[in-house]
């Protein structure tokens, strides 16, 4: 069974930036395909980037040249650093992982299996 812990979040001023973390448990990481998504209050939660298992990445337009997912499979970490920050940023962030993933041009929540709790970031 996956497990994934979300860290990294906190409070920021706008044009700050922030490095989220997610560690992986009961798997190797480099079995993954991983993403990141987001969910502000009344809204509906958001694929942000993704990562597969050969390091290829995808982006949300609305965050492309600002952050960048990685990941250190000997570490079993998944990140997201996050720069130039915008109030529009806020959320809840959530860190995921699946075995096997569609390699479409959109980060969809419904390619995914294993969640963490997430992790709040807020942008003022």
């Amino acid at each position: 069974q996956v497990q994934l812990v979300e860290s990294g979040g906190g409070s920021v001023q706008a044009g700050g930036s922030l490095r989220l973390s997610c560690s992986v448990s009961g798997s190797a990481a480099s079995s993954l395909y991983m993403a990141w998504f987001r969910q502000a209050p009344g809204k509906k939660r958001e694929g942000v980037a993704r990562i597969d298992r050969g390091g290829r990445t995808t982006y949300a337009d609305s965050v492309t040249g600002r952050f960048t997912i990685s990941k250190d499979n000997g570490k079993r970490l998944l990140y997201l650093q996050m720069n130039s920050l915008k109030p529009e940023d806020t959320a809840m962030y959530y860190c995921a992982a699946v075995y096997a993933c569609p390699l479409v041009s959109e980060v969809r929540e419904v390619d995914f299996g294993y969640w963490g709790q997430g992790t709040q970031v807020t942008v003022s």
